[in-house]
């Protein structure tokens, strides 16, 4: 290879090993599957796209692939699919040899993000090869003075499987003169071994040829055999003896090639050519130790001859022959167990085993969520391994036995405060140095109705014009739920009660999935002004949970009701008949006219007027005391005279709302009567409740509204100063009203008082609006806007 090529081959090996660090700080998760050898290619080992939560998208569009340091491809991803398949042939025997426990680790590469995962196949010992000898006849040259007992080592089979599929027994023809002894080494091998029976007699029979089977343990079982071709010799009757037949020693992995092992020495007891020794490997000795040691043939010392590795094989039993040089040679065997002493040469490896992702927030302490082993290839103080789990988390680790531990919960779970967990375990052995190695995963939390809905305010107010339209919308609640899916999911209802004697359900309805509320019905501020609606907000977990609510709703007014007139009497349909006497001056009551309006508030409001009418200047009556007056004095000419004028009352709401009286007025001196104050058993006063004596009604309402006035002063002294600090005057000190929708009609602005009026006849107590007389004692109250109409009633 020329420098050019060195340099290709130098930077490539280069730019992999910063690529597989790169990968290498990616990876997450190792894969683990298991497969019986001899399948054929095209077999499916496992979809790795779906063991890693991939869709055959994902696959695709990451560019799944398979990378492997090795030079042989076992195995290739299907990239469309996702499965790992068989892309060769596997033979476990040629890939582990004896080795009882074999697998292949491949590695997964995801692109767009980098990432890498380990993946492990275990390749699963089938009963594929029959036990066999390395020649088809085995040629021994036996003494005829070998003593009946004289053992004579002979070729084992090899079976390259393992377990019970490996070697088991031997047996041989049956003949008069040997039988045979099967042996047992330390690591469980068996070899063969033919003893003499019956002394033998060359010049009787000089020569045995013998069938010698091997069976394996499989089922079924297989079996393989060899031709015994012995010869009876009259030969050297010592053969070489080791000082020690059975020699252990020990060596450490990865030491240089060239190490001495152990030195053998043989001796023999004949002389010359029958006493010259050469050592030399039995025949029988497997490859893989021929690749690993050699022996000097003449000094007898065992040398390293490849790399020796711990966790290929723990020990080797090496057959080591001493032969002389006689004829026919005698031969001597050593059995060396050469045991390899570990050196911490591998990190140890953690497994996640199993995984419950997600657990329940509510799970007890102590809760199993997963389960880990970790192992290392190393033994005794290097393979002794203590797992850790990073500090901070609800979560610790126990032993369950061997090198299987449980990852327990150890303190309350929460999902609306941490919905997940990334737990990094980590491994390290104690050798020297220490090597380590960690896997992460996330342990994720489900949810669990842990929590009842929340309103977006403690109570909610509304209002609502009167006469609205049924179906129309009240109002909307809003309740959240920090839960997740049904346990989140929120229906809402109202709660049975009653509304003036009728279910409330015959007045509202709610949409349980939005929380609107609808009128079932229009409603009357004049029968119903204000009622409460009790709305619960239910999750869909179970157990449910519950949330209650207090609508408060309130029926506004709008002006729907004329003024009626409901004094004096009078029939409907011949008008009122009213007369004043000839003597009456400019200013004469001729009568107070009180009519009442079903509404409240400013829509209660009431004015009066004379309609425009050729007899409209005779007469004046007061906007707010509906007191009608005469205009000017009358001529004796005008004594008996009749006069009709239409007087009209309108209220104060938008729109305005009007009725009207057609009165008649005589001149006569019979008019008298009417300055007379009226009889209040005679005098009919319309109301709600039916007809009341209106003079004991005037003196409950005056004292009633003079307490009502100085309450209401001091609740609005109270807030003005609570509100706008000391100063109370111009517009600062007001009435403290609920928030108005723009659907609420607006106030008048003019101002309501409160008159005593005790001139003339009859003493009254009027509602007034405009300039205040200064002499008359004046009261300025404030209105809600669920004011009953029985605010004042006259």
């Amino acid at each position: 290879m020329d420098s050019r090529q060195r340099t290709r081959s130098g930077g490539g090996r280069l730019w992999r090993i910063c690529f597989y660090l790169a990968c290498l700080s990616r990876a997450s998760a190792q894969l683990s599957y298991s497969i019986l050898e001899e399948l054929r290619p095209g077999s499916v080992v496992g979809n790795i796209a779906k063991d890693l939560s991939l869709t055959a998208r994902e696959s695709v569009q990451r560019r799944l692939r398979l990378t492997s340091e090795s030079t042989t491809s076992y195995f290739e991803v299907k990239q469309t699919t996702g499965d790992l398949v068989i892309k060769q042939n596997i033979d476990r025997e040629q890939i582990c040899e004896l080795r009882s426990a074999c697998s292949l680790h491949l590695e997964i590469l995801l692109e767009t993000p980098l990432e890498i995962h380990r993946v492990v196949v275990d390749i699963l010992d089938v009963n594929d090869n029959a036990p066999l000898f390395s020649t088809s006849n085995i040629s021994l040259e036996i003494s005829e003075a070998a003593a009946p007992g004289t053992r004579f080592r002979l070729e084992s089979a090899h079976d390259p499987d393992v377990g019970t599929n490996s070697l088991r027994t031997y047996h041989l023809a049956a003949n008069d003169f040997f039988i045979l002894n099967v042996e047992s080494k330390s690591d469980g091998s068996k070899f063969p071994e033919l003893v003499v029976d019956k002394s033998l007699d060359r010049e009787t029979r000089a020569s045995f040829r013998l069938l010698l089977t091997a069976v394996d343990g499989g089922q079924p079982e297989k079996s393989g055999s060899t031709l015994l071709l012995i010869r009876i010799l009259d030969v050297n009757d010592n053969a070489p003896v080791f000082d020690e037949p059975v020699k252990k020693v020990r060596l450490l992995e990865n030491v240089a090639r060239d190490t001495l092992v152990t030195k053998l020495n043989a001796t023999d007891a004949d002389s010359g050519n029958n006493g010259d020794i050469s050592y030399m490997f039995s025949k029988y000795t497997p490859e893989r130790v021929l690749k690993l040691f050699t022996v000097d043939s003449k000094s007898g010392e065992i040398h390293v001859k490849g790399d020796v590795d711990y966790e290929k094989a723990t020990s080797y039993h090496i057959t080591v022959q001493a032969r002389d040089g006689g004829s026919p040679a005698m031969e001597g065997s050593c059995n060396v167990i050469v045991d390899i002493i570990d050196v911490n040469d591998n990190a140890p490896e953690v497994t996640l085993t199993s995984l419950t992702s997600p657990i329940r927030e509510d799970s007890a302490p102590g809760t199993v969520i997963a389960l880990i082993s970790a192992r290392d290839l190393d033994t005794g103080v290097n393979g002794k391994i203590t797992l850790t789990v990073q500090p901070g988390l609800p979560f610790k680790l126990n032993s369950a036995f061997d090198t299987h531990y449980n990852l327990i919960t150890s303190g309350s779970l929460d999902r609306e405060t941490v919905p997940e967990y990334t737990v990094v375990i980590k491994a390290t052995d104690a050798g020297s140095p220490r090597l380590s190695s960690q896997i992460t995963f996330v342990v994720k939390l489900s949810d669990v109705n842990d929590n009842a809905p929340i309103f977006s305010q403690p109570s909610y107010s509304v209002d609502i014009l009167e006469n609205n339209a049924p179906s129309a919308p009240i109002a909307a609640v809003s309740a959240t739920d920090p839960d997740l899916g049904d346990n989140a999911r929120v229906s809402y209802s109202i709660l049975p009660s009653t509304v003036q004697g009728s279910p409330l359900s015959s007045y509202v309805y709610i949409n349980p999935e939005t929380g609107h509320i609808y009128s079932m019905r229009s409603l009357d501020h004049e029968q119903l002004n204000a009622f409460r609606i009790e709305v619960q907000a239910r999750d869909a977990g179970v157990p449910p949970r519950t949330t209650n609510v207090t609508v408060h709703v309130f029926v506004v007014d709008v002006n729907d009701n004329a003024p009626v007139l409901v004094h004096p009497s009078y029939p409907t349909d011949k008008g009122l008949q009213l007369t004043v006497p000839p003597s009456a001056g400019p200013g004469h009551l001729i009568n107070k006219l009180v009519a009442v309006d079903a509404d409240s508030g400013h829509n209660a409001w009431l004015f009066y007027s004379i309609s425009p009418g050729p007899n409209a200047g005779m007469f004046r009556i007061g906007a707010h005391t509906g007191e009608l007056r005469t205009a000017r004095k009358w001529a004796e000419e005008e004594v008996g005279s009749t006069y009709d004028i239409v007087v009209i009352i309108q209220d104060n709401g938008d729109p305005l709302k009007s009725s009207s009286v057609n009165i008649t007025v005589t001149v006569d001196e019979k008019g008298t009567a009417n300055d007379a104050p009226p009889n209040p058993r005679h005098t009919p006063f319309y109301h709600r409740t039916g007809m009341s004596d209106i003079t004991l009604y005037l003196i409950i309402a005056l004292a009633c509204v003079s307490a009502v006035a100085f309450i209401t002063l001091v609740v609005l002294m109270v807030r003005c100063l609570r509100h706008h600090g000391p100063g109370l005057g111009g517009s600062d000190c007001c009435c403290y009203g609920r928030h108005r929708s723009s659907r609420y009609h607006q106030r008048s602005g003019k101002d309501l008082h409160l008159q005593l009026n005790t001139d003339g006849p009859i003493r009254y107590m009027e509602v007034v609006g405009g300039p205040q007389d200064p002499h008359t004692h004046t009261y300025r109250p404030c209105y809600s806007t669920i004011s009953s109409r029985n605010d004042f009633v006259f």
